[in-house]
């Protein structure tokens, strides 16, 4: 995983709520088998419409996404949490997020942020115009116009976050510890090693 401590750009004043992941990227794009390209689905029933968000050259390459209450509802498919991070997008900022979805966003890399309603319309309006700073360390939002909104996260997501460890990383930053375990249970329980022939 790519770690995660600073994100700034444009964002795109998404807003809606209640967007579920079949929103975020569509049952049929489920068949793939890899990850690259999910990009292209992600949110395609809203890029049918002329003139949407997702294809304004102004937000193209965006890496934050402003969304609604609810986000990420629904079913439970990672495709969604995949699919915006083919778009680009490393951060969701919203009210509230399915706890699957968060989950899924948290295990790919990407910042899920929770601020208020009011903090979310404020930045809704300087996301058509100006960039957004996100700063996991000091836990911020910001933007050029001196606003500066504060978010909680979860002290392990975060070390994970700023870390670039997904379960994988955990578990391979623990290599010494467990080499010394299957060395000690080797000698203690000779049995238990398996044997080549």
């Amino acid at each position: 995983m790519t770690p995660v401590s600073t994100i700034e750009g444009k964002a795109y004043p998404f807003g809606l709520k209640n967007i579920d992941t079949d929103v975020i990227i569509p049952a049929h794009w489920l068949k793939t088998i890899t990850r690259a390209g999910l990009g292209r689905g992600a949110f395609e029933s809203i890029r049918k419409e002329p003139g949407n968000l997702f294809d304004n050259a102004d937000y193209a390459g965006s890496p934050i996404l402003i969304a609604g209450d609810n986000f990420g509802c629904g079913s439970s498919r990672e495709h969604a949490a995949w699919a915006l991070l083919d778009m680009g997008i490393t951060a969701v900022i919203a009210p509230s997020f399915s706890d699957i979805f968060s989950g899924n966003a948290f295990k790919n890399g990407i910042l899920t942020v929770v601020l208020p309603q009011e903090a979310i319309d404020r930045l809704m309006e300087v996301a058509q115009t100006d960039p957004i700073h996100i700063d996991l360390e000091n836990q911020s939002v910001t933007t050029p116009f001196q606003d500066r909104f504060s978010f909680e996260i979860d002290p392990f997501r975060k070390q994970c976050l700023l870390g670039g460890l997904d379960e994988v990383g955990l578990t391979m930053a623990q290599g010494d510890v467990i080499s010394a375990y299957e060395a000690k249970v080797g000698a203690e329980r000779p049995w238990l090693v398996p044997t080549t022939t």
